[in-house]
C-alpha cells in the first residue's frame, strides 16, 4: 500500500523539536485511520532507530511492561533482543500501538518519560473506553492528539496534486471567487473524495484500480469491522452502540436528523443509549454534534447532552453504508452519484461532509435551535462556530438555493455576537452582504 503524505506529521514534528522530553504522545483515531503508518514513517525520517511494539498481536512485550517496570535497563535490553533493533539514548523511538490492548503500558509512561533515554508514542483507539483506562493511574505526562481521515488536500496530495489547495485558500482569503472553470473542475475532485472518503485504504485501492467497486470492496470491510468491534465490546449496551451505528444513514436522511432512540429500538429512551453514545465516541467512528440551548460565544455553557445528531467520521463511509446493499452496483451507482442522477437526499452527505471538515480543523461539532424574534416558530441553524468572541452560524446547501430564513433570523437575534455568517453550497464563491457563500470545498478554510 502507498505511503500518504498527512498532516499530522507537522504535529508530530512539533512535539519532537518542543515537547518530546516531558510529554509522551498519544495519537487517537478510529481504525484504519492510518495512525501506525503516519507514525512509522515519521520515526523512520527523524530518529536514528525506532521498536514498533504492536500490542494488539505482541503478546511477550505485554509481559514485560507487566513484569519489568522496576528495572528499566533489563527492559530495554529485552526489546531491543525482541525485535533485533538497537536503541540510542536520545534518537530513538519507542511506539506503542493499540496501547489501549496494554493499559500496563500506558501506566508505565510516567517512569519512562522520567527516565529520560528515549521518546514515545502511542497510537490506538478506544483509549478513553473504561474497559482500557480500569484500574490503571492515567499519566499526566501524555500529550494527545486526534488523527482524523484525509482531508480534501490530502486526498489532492495523494492524487499528486499540491497547488490547488493553496488556490482555494488565497480565494477563501481575498473572498474572491475561483472562476466557473476552476470551480467546475474542483466540485468535480470534491464529488469524487467525498464517495471515496479519506480512509488511506479507500484513497489507495482507486489509484491502483481505478475501480469504484475495488474502493467499495474496502469500505465495506472497514465498516463490517467497526460494526464487529461495537458488538464485541464489554461494555454494556454494545448491542445499541452496533444498531446506533448502522442506523447512522437513516437517521441522517430524516428531516430533522437528529438522534432518535426509537428509531433504533422501539420504546427506548436517551439513557439507555448513553453507555453505547460513549462508546460510539470512543472508538471516533462517530462526530457528534450537540444542541445549543442558548447560543453565546461561550458554546460549551449551554449545550443539551441528551440532544444531538450523529455523523459519520467518513463521508466514504457513510456513503457505503447508506449503498450497502448495492455493493455490487458500485462503478454505475457512483457514476450517477457524480453526474447527479441519483435520486437521493445528497444533503445528508454534504452535511455530513461539512461536519467531517469542521471536527478536522479542531472545531466542536454545535448546532442551534431557537425561537425567532416574536414568533413562535423554531428555526435550525446547521452549525455554530465560536471565534474570537463572536458567533459564526454555517447554513448547508446542497441545492441551489438564495434563500436562508434561519440563518437570517438567528443574525437578527444573536446579533450582538454576530459579524459574519456562511452559506455552504455548490457554487463559487460570493459575498451578499455579512452573508458568505463559499463552495463545500472551502470549509477547510474555516
Amino acid at each position: 500500500m502507498r505511503v500518504f503524505k498527512r498532516k499530522i506529521w507537522e504535529r508530530l514534528a512539533e512535539w519532537k523539536q518542543d515537547f518530546s522530553r516531558d510529554y509522551a504522545l498519544l495519537i487517537e483515531g478510529a481504525r484504519r485511520v492510518g495512525k501506525t503508518t503516519a507514525v512509522r514513517e515519521f520515526a523512520a525520517a527523524n530518529y536514528r532507530s525506532y521498536i514498533l511494539i504492536d500490542f494488539s498481536k505482541d503478546r511477550e512485550s505485554m509481559k514485560l511492561f507487566r513484569d519489568c517496570m522496576n528495572d528499566l535497563d533489563g527492559l530495554f535490553l529485552r526489546l531491543q533482543s525482541a525485535y533485533g533493533t538497537e536503541l540510542y539514548v536520545r534518537d530513538s523511538l519507542i511506539i506503542m500501538d493499540e496501547v489501549q490492548f496494554c493499559p500496563q503500558a500506558r501506566q508505565a509512561i510516567k517512569h519512562l518519560v522520567a527516565d529520560g533515554r528515549y521518546d514515545y508514542i502511542e497510537t490506538g483507539s478506544l483509549i478513553s473506553v473504561k474497559r482500557n483506562v480500569r484500574q490503571i493511574l492515567i499519566p499526566s505526562e501524555e500529550m494527545a492528539v486526534e488523527m482524523f481521515p484525509m482531508d480534501f488536500e490530502e486526498y489532492l496530495w495523494a492524487k499528486g496534486d499540491t497547488v490547488t489547495a493553496g488556490l482555494i485558500r488565497e480565494c477563501f482569503r481575498k473572498k474572491q471567487p475561483l472562476g466557473q472553470a476552476a470551480h467546475r473542475k474542483i466540485m468535480g475532485e470534491y464529488a469524487e473524495y467525498m464517495l471515496v472518503g479519506g480512509m488511506p485504504q479507500a484513497v489507495d485501492a482507486l489509484l491502483e484500480y481505478n475501480s469504484f467497486s475495488r474502493v467499495e470492496k474496502v469500505k465495506r470491510g472497514i465498516l463490517d469491522l467497526y460494526v464487529k468491534d461495537a458488538a464485541k465490546t464489554e461494555e454494556s449496551g454494545s448491542l445499541l452502540a452496533s444498531m446506533t451505528l448502522q442506523n447512522v444513514p437513516s437517521m441522517l436522511s430524516k428531516h430533522e436528523k437528529r438522534f432518535m432512540p426509537s428509531a433504533v429500538r422501539r420504546g427506548s429512551r436517551i439513557r439507555d443509549f448513553r453507555t453505547s453514545i460513549a462508546w460510539l465516541a470512543g472508538s471516533k467512528t462517530v462526530n457528534i454534534c450537540y444542541r445549543s440551548t442558548d447560543p453565546s460565544p461561550a458554546l460549551g455553557l449551554n449545550l443539551d447532552e441528551d440532544v444531538f445528531k450523529l455523523y459519520m467520521a467518513d463521508t466514504g463511509l457513510l456513503f457505503t453504508a447508506a449503498f450497502r446493499a448495492n455493493i455490487g452496483d458500485a462503478d454505475e451507482i457512483c457514476s450517477a452519484m457524480l453526474k447527479g442522477k441519483l435520486s437521493i437526499n445528497e444533503g445528508m452527505f454534504f452535511e455530513n461532509q461539512a461536519a467531517q471538515e469542521l471536527k478536522a480543523s479542531g472545531h466542536d461539532l454545535v448546532y442551534g435551535r431557537f425561537y425567532a424574534e416574536g414568533t413562535s416558530r423554531v428555526q435550525e441553524i446547521d452549525f455554530i462556530l465560536a471565534y474570537a468572541g463572536r458567533l459564526i452560524p454555517i447554513e448547508v446547501k446542497s441545492s441551489v438555493s438564495g434563500k436562508h430564513v434561519s440563518l437570517d433570523r438567528f443574525m437578527e437575534k444573536y446579533r450582538k455576537w454576530v459579524k459574519e455568517a456562511y452559506v455552504i453550497h455548490t457554487k463559487d464563491l460570493r459575498v451578499d452582504g455579512n452573508v458568505v457563500y463559499i463552495p463545500i470545498y472551502m470549509t477547510m478554510c474555516l
